[in-house]
């Protein structure tokens, strides 16, 4: 009878270290899928990501946008005109080569309207090319051996006896079920700054119309901060997978397999919050508002 309960005592033991092996491989294996991903994605140039969005917001700035910023670039370079006569006591201080600056001003802007797009994607071109080189360095030196950190765990596994082993279960779903919800987060975040870049590319040449003015060129001044702080956001973003990604791995051998799960839930909140937080820190970096 005795053997039987052993027999029935190590079935269900082998039953609950199988199940939690398999939320634990889930978690760590969701690590490196996570870092993949993200590099993936924010890696991409807005041409590169969706080429069919791509295509229709090059097509609303340069049929929608860009007649309305001729309409601003023609306004400021009249009130830039005015402006230079009244300064220059109504023309009794007259001086022929203000209007050659004026002339020079006037095909700058023009010139800015018209590669508006170019210069847009050339900011992104530069900003996806520092992302890049991050991703391939972070992709791999944080890298989890989800087997070698697996069979680490067996020793502690085996002592434990079934309320233990229950209990570690309960946890370890709770945890991974966690870690689903955090990765939709996460890819919410990712996502909604390509659609934030494709916004910002799809008004660029109103913004771009004021930056030769003197008084409104601060306006073509901030957007262009904003443009290169969302395009260097995915830095920051490459930055905080590669912390998590560190964090996560120091944990795989941790004396207490409790404490490590739920280390490994709290580290993954704090990255989606980060995550969050990337893009107001690329703005204060770069003085955008």
């Amino acid at each position: 009878m005795q053997s039987i309960l052993d027999a029935i005592n190590e079935w269900i033991k082998e039953l609950l270290i199988g199940a939690i092996n398999g939320n634990l491989s889930t978690m760590f294996g969701d690590v490196n899928d996570k870092v993949g991903a993200i590099a993936a994605e924010v890696g991409k140039t807005p041409q590169a990501w969706n080429a069919n969005i791509f295509s229709m917001i090059k097509m609303l700035s340069e049929n929608v946008i860009v007649p309305i910023a001729g309409i601003v670039i023609t306004y400021v370079l009249c009130y830039e005109l005015i402006s230079m006569v009244i300064d220059k006591n109504n023309m009794h201080d007259f001086d022929t080569f203000m209007f050659f600056k004026w002339f020079f001003k006037a095909w700058v802007a023009v010139f800015l309207l018209t590669h508006t797009f170019d210069i847009t994607m050339a900011v992104f071109d530069v900003a996806q090319h520092v992302v890049a080189r991050s991703a391939g360095v972070i992709s791999g030196s944080t890298s989890i051996d989800v087997a070698a950190a697996l069979s680490s765990l067996q020793e502690g596994l085996n002592s434990m006896e079934i309320p233990e082993l229950l209990l570690l279960t309960m946890e370890t779903t709770l945890v991974s079920f966690g870690m689903k919800i955090m990765s939709i987060v996460i890819t919410v975040v990712i996502y909604g700054r390509m659609i934030q870049i494709y916004l910002y590319c799809s008004v660029s040449p109103i913004p771009f119309a004021t930056l030769t003015n003197r008084e409104w060129g601060q306006i073509g001044n901030n957007f262009l901060r904003g443009l290169i702080a969302l395009g260097f956001q995915g830095f920051l973003i490459m930055v905080c997978v590669g912390i998590y990604a560190v964090l996560i791995s120091s944990l795989v051998v941790a004396d207490n397999l409790s404490t490590a799960i739920f280390s490994i839930a709290a580290y993954t909140v704090l990255l989606c919050f980060m995550l969050m937080k990337s893009d107001s820190i690329a703005k204060s970096l770069f003085s955008a508002h």
